[in-house]
């Protein structure tokens, strides 16, 4: 499987084919508007800015499985990015990341990440898992790590 077999929701609901992603490096990101991470949306939103989308994008999923730090609606989550973050980058409809009802999207990020010996679960919020212009896990990055080091922009730019 690849990235491109996943249609997942858009945060107002909309279908969103990943596919449309196809020739892009990405970063999948698990999100929440009440963690300590939280102030991340503002360099996830600058670097989203200061790249080229025809070759970069960011896809934001929040969650609410971590310290039920997401408790809002999908609605709530979109008003709060805007007005606190400017955030312009694809937000999806909340999913959970974990546990019984994980969305496939996570289990197979998951599963990948596992057979590179990364993450065998999603650490907290703000969990990021990049994905190369092929459709492919190529690693997972901890939720404290921050967007815009060299790290994920050097993976990014190479």
């Amino acid at each position: 499987m690849k990235l491109y077999d996943f249609k997942v929701d858009g945060i107002n609901g909309e279908s969103f084919d990943l596919s449309q992603l196809k020739g892009k490096k990405v970063m999948i990101v698990n999100t929440a508007s009440e963690c300590g991470l939280t102030p991340q949306y503002e360099q996830l939103q600058s670097l989203f800015e200061s790249t080229s989308n025809d070759n970069f994008m960011i896809i934001g999923f929040p969650s609410n499985d971590f310290g039920a730090q997401e408790p809002g609606s999908n609605d709530e989550v979109a008003s709060f990015c805007q007005k606190n973050y400017g955030v312009s980058f694809p937000m999806m409809s909340k999913v959970s990341v974990k546990g019984d009802d994980q969305h496939p999207l996570y289990a197979w990020l998951l599963e990948e990440s596992k057979k590179k010996g990364g993450a065998e679960e999603v650490a907290w919020n703000f969990h990021k898992f990049l994905i190369n212009v092929e459709g492919e896990f190529v690693k997972d990055v901890h939720p404290k790590t921050l967007p815009n080091t060299n790290e994920i922009t050097d993976w990014i730019n190479g």
